[in-house]
This record gives C-alpha cells, structure tokens and sequence, in this order.
C-alpha cells in the first residue's frame, strides 16, 4: 500500500490531477487508514493508468467514467474503436502538418504539372498578372476542398480556353476591370458571355456552373468587391442566365 504522493509519482501525475479524478468519479477514493492516510493497492495504480491513458488519447471523460463498469469483452472493444479513432486522427494531424509545412514554404497546396502549364500559358496568351494570380488561387482551393471534381473542373476550363473565341470573352473579361461600372461595353460583354455559356453547356447543365465550390465563388466575389465594372458583369451574366 502506498500514499497519494508515491502513487503520483508512479505514475507520472501531480497529486492535484488524483484528486481531480476522485472529485469526478473517474477513481474511487480509498479510506484513510489509522495515520489519517489514504492508502492505494496495485488496483488502484492500474485503474490510475488506464484512465490517463485514455484521457491523454482524447476519450471524453463522460466515456472513461462509463468504461468503469464495462465488461472485460466491452473494456476491448472501445479500446479497438478509441484505436480507430486515433489513426484517423494522426492521419488527420499528419495532412494538416503537410500543408503548415507547405505554408511556411509559400505554397498552400500543390498544384498538378498541368495546372501550372496552364498557368503560364494564360500569361503567354495576354492575361494580365492579376488574372493569372486569381487563378491560381483559385485552382489551388478547388484542388483542395474538391479533388474527387477538381481534374473534371480544370479540363473543363482548360479545353474552352483553347476555343479562340472562347479565349478572347475570358481576355476581354479582364481587360473590363478597370472599366466604369456604366460602361456600354460591359453590357454588351455580359451578353455575349452569357449566349457563349449557354451554347456550351445547354440549359439543362446551367445551374451546376455555380455548383463546383462556395470557396472558388467567395474568392470571386472578393475580386469582384475590387472592381465595380467585374461586379457589374457578375451580376448581369447571372440575370442573363437566369433569365
């Protein structure tokens, strides 16, 4: 039998996180002996270290307090369930390392070869800086939030990008950012980039346009803020569309 301080120092605690586990019925409280000490067995330095353990792998304590009265048969069974949950979690932990490590390097993710071809073939072909950068920001969130789409997505807008015509809506696009917001030739754009969606997808596949990320769209919208004239030609292509 030994004291409180001796169980504490076992095990690795203060004396605090003991009491702390008697106060919240994680471990029963011995009785004092004559001296007026409480005193522990080897089952109370066992109880002590399953309950640490568990609690440093995450379990809720509301769970460890019910794993008290398991049978031996369902004491196993958590343990293999907390295990599960705990691969998921280092998986979890070890991807979110990944990108902090990405970060710090200054990149928030990776992009495929293809997507940076792509990339500097929109500067090659006149596309202002400030597009360019939009669009790898906006690649690399889709790639992110959305990899099961992100390929179909990027094909998608790497094979109208080769349509000349196509092409030359996307440059006239961005050449309208510094635009007035009352400009004719925003209308007129607006139109034509409305009457080029709708040949290219046709009316049954339209609303899956703005269906590919909310991530994509808030970036979209923030540029948007920016510029009253890309505002402007947001809003109008979406009345056209919906129209």
């Amino acid at each position: 039998m030994i004291t409180i301080g001796q169980l504490a120092k076992y095990i690795g605690v203060s004396t605090k996180t003991i009491r702390v586990d008697h106060d919240k019925g994680l471990l029963p409280e011995p009785d004092r002996d004559t001296s007026g000490y409480r005193r522990y067995g080897a089952n109370d330095a066992i109880d002590l270290i399953k309950i640490r353990t568990l609690a440093e792998a995450g379990v809720p304590l509301a769970r460890i307090r019910a794993l008290r009265s398991a049978t031996d048969e369902e004491f196993q069974q958590a343990l293999r369930e907390i295990d599960d949950e705990l691969t998921a979690r280092v998986r979890r932990l070890r991807t979110t390392q990944g990108r902090l490590r990405q970060l710090a390097a200054g990149h928030l993710a990776p992009l495929p070869t293809g997507v940076d071809v792509h990339l500097k073939h929109l500067a090659g072909w006149g596309f202002t800086p400030r597009w360019v950068e939009l669009q790898r920001d906006l690649w690399i969130l889709v790639f992110a939030t959305h990899p099961d789409r992100a390929a179909t997505l990027f094909q998608d807008q790497a094979e109208t990008l080769a349509d000349p015509v196509l092409r030359q809506l996307f440059l006239d696009y961005d050449q309208a950012y510094d635009l007035d917001a009352d400009d004719p030739r925003i209308d007129d754009l607006a139109h034509r980039i409305a009457e080029a969606i709708r040949e290219r997808y046709g009316p049954d596949e339209l609303p899956q346009l703005d269906a590919a990320s909310e991530i994509p769209a808030l970036i979209q919208g923030t540029v948007n803020a920016s510029s009253p004239a890309w505002q402007q030609l947001d809003r109008l292509i979406r009345a056209r569309l919906d129209a």
